[in-house]
């Protein structure tokens, strides 16, 4: 309120009339300046003093005048520098031959209301004296002001007017906005630019996790505002610390203060000007706190105040960025010779510069003396160029300000609920997806035939795996299917040698030495299985397989006919006695095993079985033999069940012969052994992972050849080596019978 009121005041103050004797101002600021008189007058606005002393109106009076507190020589060096540089381009004939500058400089009190006063103040040309009032020009342009709101205040309210203004230290980046404020000028870069240099000095030490303070003021609003939205770009999170209030409040101070002290963050930066954040630096030391690196805007790392004994020992090491520092000639001389209460005059402005100096500035493009070309861009900045200040008397060790460090290698970033983006827990990557950089946000999966390290930060070639000969289940496995095959050879050699011998002429000798030499190729069978497929030997052993045992079925299915015609030719009368000779016998064995060789040479030609890998399983590959056609395989199993079916139905009709004409009962025992070690093959078959698939195939051939080989012939071995006695045509039939040659 107490703003506003000055304001209204200020305007209604301001009305000017013209009057046969000039011009008549009927309110008054008592506002002292600076004055120098010229034929083209430039306005100047500098916060002499850096504090309002606050008044009140009540509207039924004028407003008392506006008093001020606080000398600031710094910005008092600023008002000399000004003057100097028009006394220079004065004596400088080159420069404006026959045309002599002047200026008209006010005090703004570091305030946005003040400010706008002493604007208007200059616009109107009045100046009032001591000896009383007299008319000036008008200025042509206004060199204004050190504070982002003031320059607002000033760019709003004169820029319609088309009165250039110039600011030498108003970094604000929203009075680069042309569309708002088409004749501001200013010799110091936006803060767009120090929030990019400030954004990659954070880059460059590594900080994810930065505290901000901010003045209650456009300078620090937008400053701040520019910093986030750059270090965002790196992954960089943001703390508000908390907000300096222009008019210090002692509450305020400690609880920023203690935000600090309870924050994790070990980095803050300070977007606030001198006067709001030197009475925060002054309770920060009072509260010892110590530990925090400072990054500083171009407002106060330069200042002398904070540069102090006292205040560096909590502050030292603080860094920021100012424009270039440069020695100008004769200006040394000419600070130490001036005084503030000097007073000079004004001077008539051209019509020339009232009307044409916005364009024409926007035109200036020069090298000046020291090599540096100072020009304006499109919103009325000059180039930015910065120097680095560090508070910081030794070399210091660089502090580390995180919320979470960073993601080592083989892990990857999990969000913190609730939490900022900086702030994070490490997941290891999942089996088979690896992370080989540090703060990876997700984890890459591995390609199809390589698996991830124990690391997680690697991908390496899966194991290739197949049953071999030299691992322990390819040895177990070898050496039983040896076993077998040898002693099917011993049982047909045992055969072959007794084979005048009742007993083996009861079993029918010619097939039986076929069934044994069947069940040697079924034991050596397995032996295809092992070893590394290759596409000769995925053809090799499935082939190989079905027509071993389709032989030796066949085999078993003649004996098994033998047998039960045998039985039937027993009896006096019978039919068909004798009609089941040795051709018929190597008949039915061709025939059924000839069906069995059609569908495996159909199942070579049209889709043979062919090495694969098998990707199903996660850090392995299955080096296996496909099928090819499952219908192909599926018939092969199929025949073959499907002649042991046979076998066993003939068998167990056939199971009531006599006690000693037992071969009935031994084959349908084989057969049942044969038939279950099969149906139970089938689901194991399935659910068995990777190699031990083959293994479980091995298995089955191993177990139904050993249930035919002992069930068939074990008894028969046993009579001939252990029981000679009982190897008589009289103890195996019981009477004269020879069931073969």
């Amino acid at each position: 309120m107490l703003g506003r009121t000055h304001l209204l005041s200020s305007l209604l103050s301001l009305l000017l009339f013209d009057t046969a004797s000039g011009c008549e101002l009927f309110g008054k600021f008592h506002m002292p300046s600076l004055l120098q008189r010229g034929d083209i007058m430039i306005g100047g606005i500098f916060p002499i003093f850096n504090k309002e002393l606050g008044s009140t109106s009540t509207f039924r009076q004028n407003p008392p005048g506006i008093k001020c507190a606080g000398f600031d020589l710094r910005a008092f060096r600023w008002t000399q520098v000004m003057a100097f540089t028009i006394e220079e381009i004065n004596k400088d004939t080159a420069l404006l031959p026959n045309i002599s500058l002047g200026y008209r400089i006010l005090n703004s009190c570091a305030s946005s209301t003040n400010t706008l006063r002493a604007a208007l103040t200059l616009a109107g040309g009045k100046e009032e004296t001591e000896r009383g009032s007299s008319c000036l020009p008008v200025i042509s342009a206004l060199v204004a002001e050190s504070g982002s709101s003031q320059s607002l205040a000033v760019a709003s309210t004169l820029g319609p007017f088309q009165v250039p203004i110039v600011s030498y230290f108003s970094t604000c980046a929203c009075l680069s906005d042309r569309s708002k404020y088409p004749t501001f000028f200013r010799t110091i870069p936006s803060d767009y630019f120090q929030a990019k240099a400030l954004a990659a000095l954070v880059k460059r030490f590594g900080w994810r996790w930065i505290g901000a303070i901010q003045s209650d003021n456009d300078y620090g609003r937008h400053g701040v505002l520019a910093f986030k939205e750059e270090v965002k770009k790196f992954g960089v999170c943001v703390a508000f610390v908390g907000t300096i209030l222009r008019r210090h409040s002692m509450d305020r101070l400690q609880a920023v203060v203690e935000m600090i002290k309870r924050s994790s963050v070990k980095v803050v930066l300070a977007f606030t000007p001198e006067g709001d954040f030197y009475p925060l630096m002054k309770e920060i030391v009072k509260q010892n706190i110590t530990g925090i690196q400072w990054i500083a805007s171009e407002a106060w790392i330069t200042a002398l105040r904070p540069s102090n004994p006292e205040i560096y020992q909590a502050f030292g090491g603080a860094l920021g960025f100012v424009m270039p520092k440069m020695a100008i000639p004769k200006l040394k001389p000419f600070l130490a010779g001036i005084t503030p209460y000097a007073d000079a005059g004004a001077a008539f402005v051209r019509e020339f510069w009232e009307i044409m100096v916005t364009h024409h500035l926007q035109r200036v493009k020069f090298k000046n003396q020291f090599g540096d070309y100072v020009f304006f861009d499109e919103n009325g900045d000059p180039p930015a160029s910065y120097d680095l200040i560090n508070w910081q008397l030794i070399d210091g060790k660089v502090p580390i300000s995180v919320c979470s460090v960073e993601c080592p290698a083989g892990t990857r970033k999990a969000q913190k609920k609730g939490e900022p983006i900086c702030c994070f827990d490490c997941i290891p990557c999942a089996d088979g997806t690896v992370a080989n950089t540090t703060g990876a946000a997700d984890c890459t999966p591995c390609p199809q035939e390589f698996w991830s390290n124990e690391r997680r930060d690697e991908c390496i070639p899966k194991t290739i795996e197949f049953l071999t000969y030299y691992e322990p289940m390819g040895i177990a496995l070898t050496a039983v299917s040896l076993l077998g095959a040898s002693l099917s050879l011993v049982t047909m050699l045992i055969f072959i040698y007794f084979r005048h011998t009742p007993v083996i002429k009861a079993s029918n000798s010619e097939l039986s030495i076929f069934l044994l030499f069947s069940l040697l190729l079924c034991f050596l069978c397995p032996l295809t299985f092992i070893g590394r497929p290759t596409a000769w030997v995925c053809m090799l052993r499935h082939t190989a397989f079905g027509l071993t045992f389709a032989l030796c079925i066949s085999c078993v299915l003649g004996k098994t006919i033998v047998v039960v015609t045998a039985f039937k030719a027993s009896f006096p009368g019978a039919k068909g006695a004798g009609t089941f000779g040795p051709t018929r016998q190597r008949i039915i064995v061709c025939s059924c095993t000839l069906v069995q060789i059609l569908i495996c040479a159909l199942w070579l030609k049209l889709n043979p079985p062919f090495p694969a890998m098998v990707f199903r399983y996660s850090n392995k590959i299955i080096l296996e033999c496909n099928t090819g056609s499952e219908a192909a395989f599926y018939a092969v199993l199929g025949y073959i069940g499907f002649l042991s079916i046979i076998c066993l139905v003939l068998a167990f009709l056939a199971r009531k012969l006599p006690d000693n004409f037992n071969e009935a009962k031994l084959i349908s025992f084989s057969m049942l052994i044969f038939c279950a070690v099969w149906i139970t093959f089938i689901p194991a078959y399935v659910s068995s992972p990777g190699k031990l698939t083959v293994a479980v195939e091995i298995f089955a051939i191993l177990s139904s050849a050993f249930g035919l080989l002992v069930s068939i012939f074990a008894p028969k071995c046993f009579i001939i080596l252990i029981k000679p006695e009982k190897n008589t045509k009289k103890h195996v039939m019981g009477k004269m019978f020879n069931t073969g040659p």
